[in-house]
């Protein structure tokens, strides 16, 4: 669906770096159908969004660094971000970057979680975020895995005021009524050098065609496809995109 509104404190935008941008955008788009336009202000340096159907999807951005992780980057909004970035610092994170302006677009952010998960905010200028979500070939979940799940969930709720639904394996989290997300812990198979980390889930219309799809473009399935063990579960992937960043994909069950 076509978004009118952002809430402050949800997910407002994904953002893949990559050494290559016109490989990810040809894997991108050989996967969900994307379109690409670059930004031709060279200060940008090429900053590509992705759009479905016309609508702002995601974005690809060059590495900053050679040390920098070719990974997903989410993005949560607020209506003030000097704010919640002071917020944030007193609740445990570290802030990286910012917060600066981005021309008349907006202001961001750059923190790690208590957990060390990394993170971005936006104010929103003349851009707020997403401007479609939830339905096939666009975002519609966020999944932190993490070495500690407490923490995690009590710092975003602090911060963003998220409520939390409790579950032992799986809590999920959201504002109000609209979930969002959930929080994965990461146990002793996981190597100690990977960090605890954010990554987006784009719905399909069909997950076993998305995985299959994804490996003809180079891409690994690193996680199914499976069907989620819980009432109304979705069948889910885990994907690494042939550069080495992971994101999921996933479809309802019922066809909804």
């Amino acid at each position: 669906m076509k978004v009118t509104e952002i809430v402050p404190g949800s997910p407002c935008w994904a953002q893949l770096s990559a050494g290559d941008v016109p490989a990810a955008t040809g894997f991108y788009g050989g996967l969900f159908g994307w379109g690409a336009e670059a930004d031709p202000d060279p200060q940008y340096g090429g900053y590509t969004i992705f759009s479905h159907d016309g609508a702002a999807a995601a974005a690809v951005a060059p590495l900053m660094n050679p040390q920098q992780p070719v990974m997903w980057l989410l993005s949560f909004a607020t209506t003030d971000i000097d704010a919640t970035c002071a917020a944030a610092k007193d609740a445990g994170a570290t802030l990286w970057m910012g917060p600066m302006e981005v021309g008349d677009r907006g202001r961001w952010a750059l923190l790690n979680d208590p957990t060390g998960a990394p993170f971005a905010l936006w104010q929103a200028g003349a851009f707020a975020g997403f401007g479609v979500v939830n339905e096939p070939n666009a975002f519609g979940w966020v999944d932190l895995s993490t070495r500690d799940k407490d923490a995690a969930t009590a710092f975003y709720a602090n911060v963003f005021g998220w409520r939390v639904w409790p579950d032992e394996r799986y809590p999920m989290v959201g504002l109000g009524e609209d979930m969002f997300g959930g929080v994965m812990a990461m146990d002793e198979s996981i190597p100690p050098e990977v960090p605890s980390h954010w990554a987006p889930f784009f719905v399909v219309a069909d997950v076993d065609a998305a995985a299959a799809t994804a490996q003809g473009l180079g891409g690994a399935v690193v996680h199914g496809p499976v069907d989620v063990e819980m009432e109304n579960g979705p069948r889910i992937a885990v994907i690494r995109d042939p550069q080495g960043a992971t994101f999921g994909v996933f479809a309802s069950r019922d066809g909804a």
